[in-house]
């Protein structure tokens, strides 16, 4: 249909006017009846609006700034998953003795203060030394249980757990294993209102979101939420604790943000799981004189592996692990002219770990191991350093008969092996017990 445009200023004749007038009017006619209908329908909130909106913002009817009163609709799977799990998560404070204390202690006691004081006057004494999280994943009556990192805890002479609406209460350790870099604690159930579920970490897929929830550089900042993705699995993170023991932890990565005081607190799903206990995270590179700069590289420990632990731990105060009684030193640190007239293998054998003694009456001695024996597969896993070797001794339990597949000299062997308690976890240097 063609349309007919009116030229600004252009004359038109009166009778187009007066069809026109009574088109308008009744046009208006219509639109009040219309309107008429939709106030009586819809009572009076057609005529209460309380703001104007314009280009120019918002304003009242004194044309005064105001704030909007739209409200959205903001709920999302990351805040339904976050309200699940937020009143669960915790600070951790690890409290150790004063400097002042010690000098007191290295001067004797003021005051002629008795022996059987001194109980008291340490716990006052006690400072807060460093700061982490962690989740309370149980209540049992009236206690109930957080599983933090070990390294959270190390060193302290008292601990001190800060809940979700500030609360503060003194928590009680039940057990560390240094090796996955856990540890539970214990406090009064009294006004712990929510526990976290695990979910099942072997069930997750590369991509999927993931929302770290802890206290980033401290209690000052507890509960911060940040979000991201599942970014790999199984990935293998070794490093040393404070004590020099191997940590070793088959990690789920992600580039949630994860900084110092995040440590210990929880990488949830989208249904408000717990699927790992965040650990740890890469700041930088070394190397080099400058290093590289690192961001969304945070690693946290399956929840499948925390489960296990943290049992072992409220049972035992610890976790045992099996050994070959037997003390190795890397293939890869020995030299070359050592391998050829000392070891004896053949050249193409690269890597493995080498066995310099054998306890007497342990599963090694008994399966027939010997000094500069060269160990390169567990089962089916190959073995090229201690730290392997570890690994994947420590996936058995003991009493678990396992195959040692090792040289002695240019020759291939295998022996069984069944498995007893290792009594010197962690007792590592440049060599390593296992």
């Amino acid at each position: 249909m063609a349309r007919k445009y009116v030229t600004p200023g252009k004359k038109t004749s009166p009778g187009l006017l007066k069809r026109l007038g009574i088109g308008i009017l009744g046009g208006m006619v219509g639109g009040l009846l219309t309107f008429g209908g939709l106030y009586l329908a819809m009572g009076s909130s057609l005529t209460s609006t309380p703001e104007t909106t314009t280009n120019s913002g918002v304003q009242d009817s004194n044309g005064q700034t105001q704030v909007s009163n739209v409200k959205l609709d903001v709920t999302s799977d990351v805040t339904k998953a976050v309200e699940k799990v937020q009143d669960s998560v915790v600070s951790i404070i690890n409290l150790q003795q004063s400097q002042s204390n010690d000098w007191n202690s290295l001067f004797g006691q003021q005051g002629g203060q008795s022996e059987g004081d001194s109980q008291s006057e340490d716990d006052s004494a006690l400072e807060a030394s460093s700061e982490g999280s962690g989740v309370i994943y149980k209540i049992d009556g009236d206690d109930a249980y957080v599983v933090t990192n070990n390294h959270v805890v190390e060193g302290q002479d008292g601990l001190e757990v800060v809940l979700a609406d500030g609360t503060k209460v003194k928590a009680e350790l039940v057990g560390t294993d240094s090796y996955t870099d856990l540890a539970v604690l214990k406090i009064s159930s009294e006004k712990v209102t929510t526990a976290a579920t695990f979910g099942d970490s072997s069930a997750l897929k590369v991509g999927e979101p993931a929302i770290a929830i802890g206290s980033p550089l401290g209690s000052d900042y507890a509960n911060s939420v940040t979000q991201g993705i599942v970014s790999s699995l199984n990935r293998q993170v070794t490093s040393q604790n404070e004590s020099g023991g191997t940590i070793s932890i088959n990690a789920i990565q992600t580039d949630a943000a994860i900084n110092p005081g995040n440590s210990g607190g929880p990488l949830i799903n989208v249904d408000g799981q717990v699927i790992g206990i965040n650990s740890s995270k890469i700041a930088s590179t070394s190397g080099s004189a400058s290093g590289v700069s690192v961001e969304g590289m945070g690693f946290a420990i399956p929840s499948n592996d925390v489960v296990e632990i943290i049992n072992q731990l409220e049972a035992d105060g610890k976790v045992v692990r099996p050994a070959l009684g037997i003390q190795t030193i890397d293939l890869g640190s020995i030299t070359s002219q050592q391998q050829e007239q000392i070891l004896k293998v053949p050249s193409s054998v690269t890597s493995g770990v080498v066995i310099y003694s054998v306890n007497n009456a342990t599963p090694a001695e008994q399966a027939g191991l010997q000094q500069y024996d060269v160990i390169t597969k567990i089962d089916d896993t190959e073995v090229s350093t201690t730290t392997d070797l570890q690994s994947a001794l420590y996936k058995h339990k003991v009493g678990d008969t396992i195959t040692v597949t090792f040289y002695r000299g240019d020759e291939e062997k295998t022996a069984e092996v069944k498995l007893s308690v290792d009594t010197s976890i962690n007792e590592q240097s440049t060599d390593s017990s296992n």
